[in-house]
């Protein structure tokens, strides 16, 4: 049996398995890469309003397609932005939300 650490671990929606709401799971995580991108460009310009915004975004967004462990990283990284903390303490919080954000995964979990 193999094991999967926790920081490489697929995240799941808890509303994957939901028939009515599986394609938007599915376009939610098709579209991570590009909140990312979003993300990390907005840090990399200097542009801490566009981040802000965009890890806002993704909080509220994630909550609602059933990614809580997103939504959680998100505040954090909004809440990074807003309090004005370090650059370094900044982009920490950037790429713990892009490390989380690559876990996600439509469907439901292999058992």
């Amino acid at each position: 049996m193999t094991h999967v650490t926790k920081e490489f671990e697929p995240l799941y929606s808890t509303l994957g398995g939901d028939p009515d709401l599986a394609t938007l799971v599915e376009m939610f995580v098709d579209e991570m890469p590009q909140r990312v991108k979003t993300m990390r460009d907005c840090f990399e310009a200097g542009d801490l309003d566009g981040l802000q915004r965009a890890a806002h975004q993704l909080k509220g967004a994630a909550g609602s397609y059933g990614f809580h462990e997103i939504t959680h990283e998100a505040a954090a990284l909004e809440r990074a932005v807003r309090e004005g903390r370090s650059q370094q303490d900044i982009a920490a919080a950037v790429e713990s939300q892009a490390a989380i954000c690559q876990r996600a995964r439509a469907g439901i979990p292999p058992r």
